[in-house]
């Protein structure tokens, strides 16, 4: 407060000097005009201007006694307003100056916060977890106690965050956020490390069931439906648990062995794993092939192959089942179960699925040259059919090639309609409307009701190969094929049977009126390069003929 005083006073003295400058000119100029207009009195009074003149003007002339007057009054006058002034002027600078120091200050805190706290949820961040993490292991090691750390990762965020768009992802996340803030309690820390990811720090632990227990409340707390304006979204997540000492001695390992175990959740569909020492092995192995799948997409170092699919009574190759392989350099050929789910968790199924239209289309283009009335079909993830710009996507590919809209047919699954059912009906009518043909895969194994199964402009449903497979010893396998098949007449759908590996299973369905087969039995899948070097040798070997462009099996294939 002295200071401040101190310094008022010192801003005051200095701006008062400056004022008093200003007014001695004034009184100056004040005293030459009175001498001025004394003269000029004195030269209307007597022509003759003197001393004696001047004088005998100021004692004669009562107007020039209040012009003699108006420098005194004028300077005191001036002298108290600018004392006035000065100090005005001072205090409003140090005001200014006082408001922008707490401005600055306001602001530093500002900034110390957005570099610890996330600014979507508001929740400690990586940079702050990890301080307090740090902090919780020295005191744990210090007091022999445990400490777990957990990693949260939600399921098919990248899926909602797609198809809801960024705003709606951003409203979901804080709710979860202030759900897992209701479950963890002082002195834990939930925190979120980016996109979909939380962590949570409990730095005082007993036993491994606490985490468990733990666990179970936050899959309690996220069972009941999200709010997104009028729509219902059930959102799951995975969690991987480390603890301090057994898993790691410090932030680094801790906060890695926990995504290790996340990931191996999300994996298994556990919704839980605590790190074990077998789990390593997938960690490596799924950063190095998330990398190297990217770059294969880009490349074109992925290959498809077609699957064909036999109508039943004519024998007649209808079309083919395009499916993607990865031939890579180490692992050799990759079957799509080992890379289709990293690419839904990355995000890369988008690229990926648009690659596999782009190739398929691009083959069904070169039959056609080639006279062959073969249709292609391509399987959709959930992503995949959520994708508002899929329909656009679809028509320029196919006008890109030149492919009618009814030789290509999308496949979908039951489960992936009924995750946003009317969405998808709005994409699925849409891709109907411009001429493609829509198929229901592996029927059988979801949960949609066949009320809204009958609303979906959907042309064939196919039976999935668990039931088919085995149906010559599975009585009940048998009844539900059956029940299946009828079903799909009585909607006007025609029916293809999956997984057809012995005759006895296509006796079956040819007595059951099933309208289309695939399966090894048949035709194994052939790769695209090669789809005309078997064609050749299938004819010379007298296994199929070309009729009108038709492919057709011979009774003995």
């Amino acid at each position: 407060m002295a200071r401040t005083s101190q310094t008022l006073s010192s801003n005051v003295s200095l701006l008062k000097s400056k004022a008093s400058k200003h007014a001695i000119f004034g009184v100056i100029i004040a005293f030459a005009a009175i001498g001025l207009a004394t003269l000029g009195v004195a030269f209307m009074n007597g022509s003759e201007i003197g001393f004696e003149a001047v004088i005998r003007a100021q004692k004669e002339n009562p107007a020039l006694w209040l012009l003699d007057a108006m420098p005194f009054i004028f300077a005191l006058w001036g002298q108290y307003v600018s004392s006035l002034m000065a100090y005005e002027a001072s205090a409003m600078v140090i005001d200014q100056t006082s408001e922008l120091r707490t401005q600055t200050t306001i602001l530093e805190q500002q900034a110390m916060r957005s570099a610890t706290y996330d600014a979507l949820t508001e929740l400690p961040n990586r940079i702050l977890l990890r301080d307090r993490l740090e902090q919780a292991i020295l005191s744990a090691s210090k007091k022999k106690r445990r400490l777990a750390v957990m990693i949260m990762d939600l399921d098919r965020f990248k899926e909602i965050n797609d198809t809801l768009g960024h705003y709606n992802g951003d409203r979901l996340l804080k709710q979860v956020a202030t759900r897992l803030q209701g479950v963890i309690q002082e002195p834990g820390t939930v925190a979120r490390l980016g996109g979909d990811e939380f962590a949570i720090l409990l730095p005082r632990i007993s036993e491994v069931k606490e985490v468990g227990s733990i666990v179970g409340k936050i899959h309690k707390a996220l069972q009941a439906p999200f709010m997104l304006d009028t729509l219902k979204l059930d959102i799951q997540a995975s969690v991987g648990a480390a603890l301090f000492p057994e898993h790691g001695a410090d932030a680094d390992t801790l906060l890695q062995r926990a995504d290790v175990a996340m990931y191996v959740a999300k994996k298994d569909h556990s919704g839980f794993v605590v790190y074990a020492s077998k789990h390593d092995e997938h960690s490596p192995h799924r950063l190095t092939l998330m990398g190297e799948l990217r770059h294969a997409i880009e490349n074109n170092h992925l290959v498809l192959h077609f699957q064909p699919k036999v109508n039943v009574k004519s024998n007649v190759v209808e079309g083919v089942e395009a499916l993607v392989r990865w031939q890579h350099e180490r692992h050799g050929l990759m079957p799509p179960d080992e890379f289709i789910p990293l690419a839904e968790r990355t995000g890369l199924i988008k690229p990926l699925t648009h690659w596999v239209l782009r190739q398929s289309l691009k083959q069904c283009a070169a039959w056609r040259l080639a006279g062959l009335n073969l249709c292609v079909a391509v399987n959709l993830s959930a992503q995949g059919l959520m994708d508002m710009e899929l329909p656009d996507t679809v028509a320029g590919l196919l006008a890109a090639n030149d492919v009618p809209a009814d030789r290509l047919i999308l496949e979908i699954t039951e489960s992936t309609i009924m995750m946003d059912k009317d969405r998808a009906l709005q994409i699925l009518t849409r891709l109907a409307d411009m001429g493609v043909r829509l198929s229901i895969d592996d029927f059988g194994t979801g949960y949609s009701s066949l009320a809204y199964l009958s609303k979906m402009p959907v042309k064939e449903i196919k039976i999935d190969k668990s039931f088919v497979m085995d149906m010559e010893n599975n009585k009940s396998n048998s009844v539900i094929v059956r029940a299946t098949i009828e079903l799909g007449h009585n909607l006007g759908l025609s029916v293809v049977g999956e997984g057809v590996e012995n005759a006895e299973v296509l006796g079956i369905l040819d007595r059951l009126n099933c309208d289309s087969v695939q399966g090894f039995h048949l035709l194994r899948p052939i790769a695209g390069p090669a789809f005309d070097d078997w064609m050749r040798k299938a004819k010379e070997k007298g296994e199929i003929r070309v009729e009108a462009g038709n492919i057709c099996l011979t009774p003995s294939a």
